[in-house]
């Protein structure tokens, strides 16, 4: 089955200046994202283009829209963000490529290019939407996130919420100290039975 991201540029003149709309939407490509968000696989994502001819291949300008979902960074509640990314992403005739590699251009090898009198439009769109989506999500930038203790997002506790903090480095001591109240308890215990 053909990708709905592979786009014919047949009709597209190779002059310099020709132009070709492209609004359309497509599905969204699978991981499209980041680990904590991401545009779904299947929903849309709006495609408001223009394919320009220029010397060297097909020069991709415009906006792609979509809605990212995943979760806060820092309390984990459901978020939805909307991504409105301009592009500008030049996609190289493959001769173009090849002379541009020829002269020792090594960025040209990850440039895209014209296959078959098609673009993959595909890494394009993913690269916009991805590269907007914020490494560190959050759902409001003065998200306090949760409770180290107990887990509950602090949003949802009341203000006086606290946990009794014991200090690892003392349980020796807290331990040490039990054991000699329940030795002294037991010499007690013993001192009253030798007395009775």
């Amino acid at each position: 089955m053909t990708s709905p991201y592979i786009v014919s540029i047949v009709d597209l003149p190779r002059v310099e200046g020709a132009q070709r709309e492209m609004n359309t939407q497509l599905p969204a490509p699978a991981e499209c994202g980041i680990p904590l968000m991401g545009v779904p696989a299947g929903d849309p994502i709006d495609l408001d283009l223009v394919l320009q001819s220029v010397s060297e291949g097909v020069l991709v300008q415009g906006m792609v829209s979509a809605a990212a979902r995943g979760q806060c960074a820092r309390c984990l509640k459901d978020i939805t963000l909307d991504l409105n990314e301009s592009v500008a992403e030049l996609v190289l005739y493959p001769e173009s490529r090849k002379a541009l590699l020829d002269e020792g251009d090594e960025e040209a090898e990850d440039m895209p290019v014209v296959v078959d009198d098609a673009i993959d439009m595909e890494p394009i769109v993913r690269d916009a939407l991805v590269l907007s989506i914020p490494l560190v999500p959050l759902c409001r930038p003065d998200c306090e996130g949760l409770c180290p203790e107990c887990g509950e997002r602090w949003e949802d506790l009341p203000p006086d919420h606290k946990h009794e903090f014991l200090d690892p480095r003392f349980s020796a001591l807290d331990a040490l100290a039990a054991q000699l109240s329940q030795e002294a308890e037991a010499a007690s215990d013993n001192a009253e039975e030798r007395r009775a």
